[in-house]
């Protein structure tokens, strides 16, 4: 990961909350959109594990109330991914067109995004305490849609002779992926964890 990245989460808590009472907060949701959908094109979900606010937000802030119980698997099925993206996105756009022809436009579009990042702040916060902090990040929108786009990029490689089969990988994966088989793996985030602890440095991207 980045040096930067533990210092991201407050910026989702500012947009959450400030933009309550300043909707104009809510525009850099889509400075974040386009940074992931750019970067996705080159590695996929890079962008979930170095760059994103609510990812360093459940890394570094929620972890330390979560219970830190298994992932429910149903929440990375696409069964529950695609529904949840199509919703967002329709409503989204919906929001957005009957708000266009409003007075203050641009101020309401703004607490569009706000109220969305929010909700979807809340949402994370209570399956991120119940189970683990990244239980959102599962079926994210967000994170689906990098994966679409290029989830086979930069994908993550071992040398399976120097692996003692430890599992310290799979035990500091956020994601809960199985690291060790290491066929494509679309949901990684690139944070580098199991890299970072992995003891024969059998790990690499």
């Amino acid at each position: 990961m980045l040096k930067i990245t533990p210092y991201l989460g407050p910026l989702v808590v500012i947009v959450s909350i400030a933009g309550l009472w300043y909707p104009m907060l809510g525009y850099f949701m889509l400075l974040v959109m386009g940074t992931l959908f750019i970067s996705s094109i080159f590695r996929g979900r890079w962008f979930c594990g170095n760059l994103c606010p609510r990812g360093s937000y459940f890394d570094y802030g929620i972890i330390k109330i979560s219970k830190k119980r298994k992932i429910p698997k149903v929440l990375s099925s696409m069964w529950v991914r695609i529904p949840v993206f199509s919703l967002m996105m329709a409503f989204m756009l919906y929001r957005i067109s009957v708000t266009i022809a409003a007075q203050n436009t641009i101020e309401l579009i703004g607490m569009i995004f706000v109220s969305i990042c929010l909700v979807t702040t809340v949402i994370g916060t209570m399956l991120g305490s119940y189970f683990n902090t990244r239980s959102w990040c599962n079926f994210c929108p967000m994170g689906t849609m990098q994966r679409i786009i290029g989830g086979n990029k930069y994908q993550l490689k071992m040398d399976h002779e120097s692996c003692v089969d430890c599992k310290l990988c799979e035990k500091v994966c956020p994601m809960e992926l199985e690291v060790r088989d290491i066929g494509n793996k679309p949901d990684c985030i690139k944070c580098g964890r199991c890299i970072d602890i992995c003891p024969k440095d059998s790990l690499k991207f």
